[in-house]
């Protein structure tokens, strides 16, 4: 028997990177996985390889009625949710305090931060029926590095994650809902692409690390299957025992540039 056969998860931001890796990881596991991305075409390559175990849910997560009806689609199809893995996030703009403008620090918010929220709040009636759990996609950033200057907004979302899933691992204990969170250093996926830096040219950088800022690789980044192993681990019965506990995946990372 596989570790999640009949156990139905949630995966938020499905479409690539950590959160496609994770998807497809489950569903060998034996998961019928419920893919949430901002589009039905992001999804399909998930989809596709996961076959009739899935489920395309399209949603933006920041947005109540959206995500609320993707968790109650996955739940009236597959009959519950027993997993979520809230991934989806932004890293959104990065630059001077006086230079990042109001509407960008609440899409990073609303995004990051709200959109968490909002996945965990929908998703909770139906893992409170038989006990579950809840992994949060965090980062270094925020929760032990601090030198990637100019990620304000997307550090205090990062760290108010860690905050949330404390909270929510003692509230939900006699439930039997156990809530953790991952926080990956540099991982290979495609979202620094999406990262807008304006400005920082004119903040000098704190240090320089000349061999690699990765010690265990050498300064190679880790994968999204790396991660990936950690958020199944986390939410299988193997980690019935943890909750409330951030883990960071980031090869020494943040322990050398933090």
């Amino acid at each position: 028997m596989s570790a999640f056969d009949g156990k139905v998860a949630l995966v938020t931001g499905a479409g690539s990177g950590i959160g496609k890796a994770t998807a497809l990881l489950l569903a060998r596991r034996g998961a019928r996985v419920g893919l949430v991305g901002l589009t039905a075409e992001s999804l399909a390559t998930a989809a596709g390889a996961i076959g009739g175990n899935a489920i395309i849910l399209p949603a933006d997560i920041s947005i109540d009625t959206q995500i609320r009806a993707a968790c109650e689609h996955l739940a009236d199809v597959f009959g519950t949710i027993d997993a979520v893995f809230a991934n989806a996030g932004i890293n959104g703009v990065w630059a001077p305090i006086e230079d990042l403008d109001r509407a960008e620090w609440d899409r990073t918010i609303s995004v990051n931060l709200t959109g968490t929220f909002l996945t965990i709040k929908y998703a909770m009636p139906y893992l409170k029926r038989r006990g579950g759990a809840v992994v949060i996609t965090s980062s270094v950033n925020g929760t032990r590095m601090f030198s990637n200057i100019g990620a304000t907004a997307y550090s205090c979302t990062k760290a108010a994650q860690v905050a949330m899933a404390k909270m929510l691992a003692l509230e939900l204990a006699s439930a039997k809902v156990r809530v953790n969170v991952v926080c990956p250093g540099r991982i290979a996926t495609h979202i620094e692409e999406s990262t807008e830096r304006q400005d920082l040219d004119r903040l000098e950088p704190m240090a320089v690390y000349p061999h690699g800022a990765i010690p265990l690789t050498g300064g190679v980044a880790g994968s999204a299957d790396d991660v990936a192993k950690l958020v199944a681990f986390l939410l299988s019965d193997d980690a019935s025992h943890i909750t409330g506990t951030e883990i960071w995946i980031d090869g020494a990372e943040s322990l050398l540039v933090g």
